[in-house]
């Protein structure tokens, strides 16, 4: 073919040619991709606190990790409180436990409180984070619920929940000042978590938390990859659905609330499927754990509780 223009109209066809052989196959991929990206099933896990709910003395870990395991849970949120060791190889010993049954440790719950005027206490709250995050870390958990604290005007938790989680502020302060404890404190933590690559995820969980108002107003301020939230299904006591929409595109952890029983102290009518629409609509795609905080047997309580979030997510 020695004709230049020939040639040239050859070398185009064949171009032609290829290229309408690979739109079929380049579309087969992305519609493979899209199947794929929607059909993939959401994972649950069920927290420690499920199995205890600070009842009587502590269960073990290891004792969760096995029964989580044995009622089908893809992974496990630890209550950092429910720990008795926080020795490296207790901590190694829980991940090979753990991972030799197929269960993802996924999330860390832990327990702060920035809401006071004393820099002391706060610097104490602080140091007692980053040493959570760090233990995350060892433990390969990749994000840590936090909170804000609340104003201790209250003292009993039991008169708190009475009073739908509202307290008086202590005199002379405002929540503005609040406000600026909980983020100045939360940004001294933020180095090592982004260090340890642990996400902490700012729960609805009274205080400054009580609502997504709340807890969007700190994440929005400091804004930080690092700082997210942690949505509880079972914390918000008005608005419910509304609060949860608010808060379900920052969301890096969720928490699903059951009461099998009647609650510890007072019990919501969660309607899982709306939940589940929610978090798909917010382009959710973390965990779901299950806290379960009624008062039936938790061995036959939490497996019914999987079954009903399964049937839930499924149908999105």
């Amino acid at each position: 073919m020695n004709n230049p223009s020939k040639r040239r109209a050859f070398l185009q066809g064949c171009a032609l040619a290829m290229g309408s052989s690979l739109v079929p196959r380049l579309h087969q991929k992305a519609t493979a991709r899209d199947s794929l990206d929607h059909d993939r099933s959401q994972r649950f896990s069920v927290s420690t606190y499920s199995f205890w709910q600070f009842r009587g003395p502590k269960v073990p870990i290891e004792t969760c990790i096995d029964q989580a395991s044995r009622m089908n849970f893809d992974g496990l949120e630890i209550l950092e409180m429910q720990m008795t060791d926080s020795s490296n190889s207790y901590i190694q010993q829980l991940k090979r436990r753990a991972h030799s049954q197929g269960l993802a440790l996924c999330g860390f719950s832990t327990h702060q409180g920035f809401v006071s005027p004393d820099s002391t206490r706060r610097q104490d709250n602080i140091k007692k984070t980053i040493a959570s995050i760090e233990q995350a870390y060892r433990l390969g958990i990749p994000t840590m619920r936090i909170n804000t604290g609340r104003w201790g005007t209250i003292k009993s938790f039991d008169a708190l929940m009475a009073n739908r989680g509202i307290e008086p502020r202590l005199e002379g302060y405002t929540d503005d000042d609040a406000y600026k404890w909980v983020m100045q404190s939360i940004e001294e933590c933020l180095p090592v978590a982004e260090k340890c690559g642990v996400v902490l995820g700012l729960e609805n969980h009274w205080g400054l938390g009580r609502t997504a108002a709340g807890v969007l107003k700190i994440i929005g301020a400091i804004k930080s990859p690092w700082l997210q939230a942690t949505l509880d299904t079972g914390n918000f006591l008005e608005d419910m659905y509304q609060q949860m929409k608010a808060l379900a595109p920052a969301a890096c952890f969720v928490q699903a609330k059951t009461y099998n029983g009647g609650g510890t102290w007072y019990t919501l009518d969660i309607d899982y499927p709306q939940v589940a629409t929610i978090l798909h609509d917010a382009g959710y795609r973390g965990w779901v754990s299950l806290e379960f905080e009624g008062k039936d047997d938790p061995l036959i309580a939490i497996p019914k509780n999987l079954e009903l979030l399964r049937h839930a997510f499924d149908r999105q």
